[in-house]
C-alpha cells in the first residue's frame, strides 16, 4: 500500500510539480489526513536528483499552502466548532482521548501548540479546526500558524534534499567500485 502511495506521489510530483505539493499540503493542513511528509521529502528528493524542482520554491509554496490549509481547518473549527470536530473524530475514526489531549494542549499552551503541532502528524491535520473550535484568537493563530508552516516545510523539505544528496553519492561510489 504504501509502494502505492509513494509511486501515485512521485507521478504528481513528476508531472504536476508544485502544483502537487500546494494540493497535498493544503488539504492536509486543512484537516485531510494526507501525507504531507511524504510529499515534502519526495519533492525535495527529486529537487536534488532530477533538477526539475527547486528547493527554495518548494519550501514557499509549501509553506503558502501549508499555512492557508490550517487555516482553513481554523475557519472551519470556528464556524463548524464542536459538531463539526465530532464529526472529523467519526469519520476519521480519531479516538476520542486524541482530540481531549490536543484540547488540553491548546488550553495550557496556547498558540506555541500551533507550532509544535505541524511535526506531528495526527496533531497537524486536527490544529487548526481545534484552534478555531476553542476560538483561539485569530492574530495569535496566524502568527503561530505561518511561523511554523515555515519552520516544518523547511525542516522536513531540508532533511529531504540532505539526505538525498548522501544517497546519490553513496550510489555513486557503489556504482564506481563496480566498475573498476
Amino acid at each position: 500500500m504504501t509502494h502505492h502511495i509513494v509511486n501515485f506521489l512521485r507521478g504528481a510530483l513528476v508531472h504536476y510539480g508544485y502544483w502537487a505539493i500546494i494540493a497535498t499540503l493544503l488539504l492536509e493542513n486543512a484537516g485531510l489526513p494526507l501525507p504531507g511528509e511524504t510529499a515534502l521529502l519526495l519533492s525535495s528528493f527529486l529537487a536534488y536528483s532530477e533538477r526539475d524542482l527547486r528547493l527554495g520554491w518548494i519550501i514557499v509554496a509549501g509553506t503558502i499552502a501549508s499555512a492557508l490549509g490550517c487555516s482553513f481547518g481554523y475557519a472551519l473549527g470556528y464556524y463548524g466548532g464542536r459538531p463539526l470536530l465530532d464529526g472529523i473524530q467519526r469519520v476519521f475514526q480519531i479516538k476520542r482521548d486524541s482530540i481531549a489531549r490536543g484540547e488540553k494542549l491548546f488550553e495550557d499552551y496556547g498558540g506555541v501548540t500551533i507550532l509544535f503541532s505541524r511535526f506531528v502528524f495526527g496533531m497537524r491535520v486536527l490544529a487548526g479546526p481545534i484552534a478555531g473550535t476553542l476560538r483561539m484568537p485569530w492574530k495569535q493563530f496566524a502568527a503561530f500558524n505561518v511561523l511554523g508552516a515555515m519552520l516544518w516545510v523547511t525542516v522536513v523539505s531540508c532533511i529531504g534534499y540532505f539526505f538525498s544528496s548522501r544517497w546519490n553519492l553513496q550510489i555513486g561510489r557503489a556504482s564506481c567500485r563496480e566498475r573498476v
